[in-house]
């Protein structure tokens, strides 16, 4: 009895230790941009990825899937998301159209694949199912990655062409200011000709008799004091 006892054992422990080993391993590099997948059955794969870039990073963590979208359309991004395997929300693993952005972070958090690989990917969780299947996610994509998070440097060119337009722009400011007589001048009365002429008459007019009225005192004389 024991001896059948011992066996039953045996088996049973076998069978938790085959399904312990059972399924599907994710492991997701940021740092390196890569995904390597190891599964039961001895499968071993290793894909460039697409994390998310900067201002939208790709949570760390270790997950579970929570659903499976063989079709799927992000109605937020505008963007189809083939073969996506969720497992936080709406963050998923899913293939993408841009397979030249792969390798660098270009996503908006999700982690795109190729879409052959994406396939792969569904097909190994839903054969295996989600339950033995184990996603982690690791580091953090450095700022000289994030290439679609910053903004172009200007080119030489550009900058020499904004500075002789500066000087151009300087140089006509001061053409104008030399040209232009100010708005606030006082204008200077102008004199004519016959102003001229009037003086003229006035200095040669002859000179009033000495005795004229108004022009020397009058004294008349029995005022006494003269």
């Amino acid at each position: 009895m024991r001896r059948v006892l011992g066996i039953l054992a045996v088996l049973i422990l076998s069978a938790i230790a085959g399904t312990a080993r059972a399924g599907v391993d994710v492991k997701v590099d940021i740092v390196a941009q890569r995904m390597s997948v190891t599964t039961s059955d001895g499968e071993v794969y290793d894909w460039k990825i697409s994390s998310g870039r900067k201002g939208f990073r790709s949570p760390n963590g270790v997950y579970r899937p929570t659903r499976l979208e063989k079709s799927w359309y992000s109605r937020k991004y505008g963007g189809a998301m083939p073969h996506a395997v969720f497992f936080r929300g709406g963050y998923a693993i899913h293939g993408t159209t841009a397979v030249g952005a792969l390798g660098r972070p270009a996503s908006h958090g999700c982690i795109r694949l190729h879409p052959a690989n994406a396939a792969k990917l569904f097909a190994l969780v839903k054969k295996h199912g989600a339950g033995q299947t184990r996603i982690a996610l690791n580091g953090a994509a450095p700022d000289d990655l994030s290439r679609f998070a910053k903004a172009p440097a200007p080119s030489k060119a550009k900058i020499a062409k904004a500075a002789a337009s500066k000087q151009t722009i300087a140089k006509h400011k001061i053409a104008k200011t030399k040209h232009h007589k100010p708005a606030t001048q006082i204008a200077r009365p102008h004199r004519g000709g016959g102003w001229e002429a009037a003086r003229g008459q006035i200095l040669l007019r002859p000179s009033l008799p000495a005795g004229a009225y108004g022009y020397q005192p009058y004294y008349p004389s029995g005022y006494g004091w003269r």
